[in-house]
């Protein structure tokens, strides 16, 4: 029996397991969330879980957010060096793949089933259509899959580091920020866990907003900012106008972020958006300006209202889409 060592490689956490080749992808045989930032290496990190499971996987597949070359990858948020060949060596696998983690997102969609999505927009979906990737988390990894014969081909990008394109007046003055600040004038920099409080930071300096003192006094505390934010807009708890309005401005980005990309690859098959910060804003995806902004395209308009749109709400697709990349059959590879 093949063991594959599988593992969603972020920013913030990682999710790996070991799955058995006879027994599916929704059936780990071991599986645990490790914090990223606890490690010095991410070699340390498996030393972590493999001592625990006491169980020698033969072959690996890693997801990992950063891009890979040469089946080596340098995260993009994480200051961890991950190179194929030094891990098989060091544990003792005969096979390492090291992939794109958006890559393994997109490699999940054939596998993932109508409880692991939410619907935004039903459309009609295209038989062996293009498929679209867009998630926002740590950064915003986005991704493509095309139709290869026998089934897709997932398919890496970094169109998170595309230039932001303004929709509106508002926006057009947040660009003005960004490149006031020096900070990089890109999707990622404004939809995304790392961008999030850029949008905020802006309103608070030019939109009229005043900063309560519980809020600053609770972003000051925090690691990651970003939760704080969501949390002051959507609740439980305290509610912050300058939250909410952050929020109306981030998914109007994303609405428009998943446009771009599905325009760029005609993605009739769907567009699914994915990463850590969706399940937590779901209301505001779900109302109408979400989709009104993602198919107001001009021309193609007509186009986008037809292409389905979900959230995947799975939290573990990525480690799904791994497992399955690196369970394929040999002669596939």
């Amino acid at each position: 029996m093949t063991y594959l060592l599988a593992a969603d490689i972020g920013g913030t956490k990682t999710d790996v397991a070991i799955f058995a080749a006879d027994q599916g992808l929704s059936r780990p045989m071991h599986q645990a969330t490790l914090a990223s930032r606890d490690y010095a290496s991410f070699a340390q990190l498996l030393t972590v879980f493999l001592q625990r499971v006491k169980l020698q996987p033969d072959r690996a597949c890693f997801g990992v957010a950063g891009p890979v070359l040469n089946n080596r990858v340098k995260l993009t948020n994480l200051p961890w060096e991950i190179a194929g060949r030094d891990i098989a060596g060091q544990f003792a696998l005969a096979r390492v793949d090291i992939i794109n983690d958006l890559v393994a997102v997109a490699s999940s969609i054939p596998h993932l089933t109508d409880n692991d999505l939410l619907v935004l927009q039903h459309g009609t979906r295209q038989d062996k259509g293009a498929l679209g990737v867009v998630a926002p988390g740590t950064g915003l990894g986005i991704a493509f899959c095309i139709w290869a014969g026998s089934g897709y081909l997932a398919c890496p990008s970094e169109g998170g580091h595309a230039g932001f394109p303004p929709a509106d007046p508002d926006e057009l003055e947040l660009l003005g920020f960004l490149l006031d600040h020096g900070i990089e004038p890109s999707f990622e920099s404004l939809c995304s866990g790392s961008g999030l409080p850029n949008i905020y930071r802006f309103l608070i300096d030019t939109g009229g907003f005043a900063e309560a003192d519980w809020l600053r006094a609770e972003l000051a505390a925090a690691v990651d900012p970003t939760p704080v934010i969501v949390r002051a807009a959507l609740g439980p708890g305290k509610r912050c106008p300058v939250c909410t309005e952050t929020l109306r401005l981030f998914t109007g980005i994303l609405a428009g972020a998943c446009g771009h990309l599905a325009v760029t690859v005609l993605a009739t098959g769907g567009i699914y958006i994915g990463g850590g910060i969706p399940p937590r804003i779901l209301p505001l995806l779900q109302q109408k300006d979400f989709i009104n902004r993602f198919t107001g395209k001009g021309k193609m308009s007509g186009l986008l209202a037809a292409i389905p749109v979900s959230v995947i709400i799975n939290p573990k697709a990525a480690l799904i889409g791994t497992a399955a990349y690196g369970l394929r059959t040999d002669d596939s590879q």
